[in-house]
């Protein structure tokens, strides 16, 4: 029997509310920076929920031609920033890789829903849809961002789009994870990308009332876990990690930042919007991604968990950890960067992921902020307000989607 290649995380790149590039992302979730603010992509007169974690003063033309970024919807944006970002601090020299080796597996929840918005909008002012851009279909498609990530660098082996919702980051990491495992691939730009920050799409989710309606100052709203959260702030933005093969690393001599360890990923076949109420489809997700990488509860240092900041959402998550966790639940730190950087759907958990590679890095756990008056269903440690140093050697990563998809990723040292 084979066994399976290790793999590791040797670049980084993230686009963000509160801070673009690995470095002041890093530097705004350990201190408690939120990126949310009044919305002004669009008119929100008319909506009682008027913040979220919207990315401002970003230039696309700093990481594409300006050929490029004219023609991409604006999740393509993020996918291709984070790309290059990553790119870049890994220090791969792509002209001496062999590019049928190398991948991109990038999840996205919703795609192009801009310019899908804008297209409607025009062809109805225009006359009829029969007037539609004909670029419609390509910039709207999820795949684009794959596409474009791997049309900008020669990149010719596997290219996926990952579409499971809010776990739809953690699916495209742990499915480059099993490829390069398996040997299908060296490298592979793995991670998620998300612009839903658009009228429509911002109203249906209001619709939904799963968004928080709180009035407050705006960075003030997104308070996972607390007694007083109402719903999720919406969030935009993306992140790309580059996993590559632990002796493929090592040949060229690269910084490795942690190795990814274990994937779970399950079903909870429940419901298209609520969680499991007693979290077992999520506990068995984590149990999986412990099983698969060989470690134990009790060797899980830190849990950056899903954190929503939806009542329903975060006492789910809480009995999962309960279950999977046992007594040592109550001495884990978990936190959740999502009071800081909203909810970015389908990015999400990838840009939680770069947390937990630099949290590991770093040897910091970043806060949960807002978290002020305790919630009786939620008891566990939840880093309050303020970044600790600790000494440990894995992280746990929770990613739970629309139609009860679960997705967990083990991260550890590299030891």
């Amino acid at each position: 029997m084979i066994e399976n290649r290790r793999v590791v995380v040797t670049g980084l790149g993230v686009v963000a509310a509160n801070g673009t590039g690995p470095d002041e992302f890093w530097d705004s979730n350990v201190n408690g920076t939120s990126g949310v603010a009044k919305i002004t992509r669009f008119d929100i007169s008319n909506f009682k929920t008027q913040s979220a974690a919207e990315v401002k003063d970003f230039d696309p033309r700093k990481f594409m031609p300006e050929k490029t970024a004219k023609s991409v919807d604006r999740f393509v944006h993020f996918g291709i920033a984070s790309s290059k970002m990553a790119l870049e601090n890994s220090m791969i020299a792509l002209d001496k890789e062999d590019r049928e080796r190398i991948g991109v597996i990038i999840g996205s929840g919703l795609g192009g829903t801009l310019f899908h918005e804008e297209q409607i909008i025009a062809s109805i002012n225009r006359g009829g849809a029969h007037r539609s851009d004909p670029s419609g279909v390509v910039r709207t498609t999820p795949n684009a961002v794959s596409a474009h990530i791997a049309i900008q660098n020669g990149l010719l082996g596997p290219n996926l789009v990952i579409s499971t919702a809010c776990a739809s980051g953690n699916h495209a990491i742990g499915e480059a994870f099993r490829k390069i495992q398996n040997n299908e691939a060296d490298i592979i730009f793995a991670g998620g990308s998300e612009a839903p920050l658009t009228e429509f799409t911002f109203g249906a989710f209001y619709a939904m009332r799963v968004l928080s309606r709180r009035q407050c100052q705006p960075q003030e709203i997104s308070r996972p876990f607390d007694n007083n959260r109402d719903g999720f702030v919406m969030g935009e933005g993306g992140a790309v990690l580059i996993v590559e093969e632990l002796d493929h690393a090592l040949k060229r001599k690269a910084h490795i930042y942690c190795e990814i360890a274990g994937y779970g990923l399950t079903s909870g076949a429940y419901h298209m919007a609520l969680p499991e109420p007693d979290g077992e489809d999520a506990a068995r997700a984590m149990r999986l991604a412990l099983k698969d990488s060989g470690l134990r509860p009790e060797d899980v240092g830190y849990i950056n968990s899903h954190g929503t900041s939806t009542r329903a959402n975060d006492i789910a998550e809480t009995k999962a950890i309960k279950k999977v966790f046992g007594d040592y639940a109550y001495k884990v730190p978990v936190s959740s960067t999502k009071s800081m950087i909203g909810h970015a759907i389908g990015a999400a958990p990838a840009m939680e992921a770069v947390v937990c590679c630099l949290a590991l890095e770093h040897q910091v756990i970043p806060p949960t902020i807002n978290y002020q008056l305790p919630d009786p269903e939620c008891d566990l440690d939840y880093v309050p307000n303020k970044a600790k140093n600790a000494r440990f050697d894995a992280v746990l990563s929770n990613a739970f989607g629309f139609g009860s998809v679960s997705a967990c990723l083990l991260f550890k040292k590299y030891q």
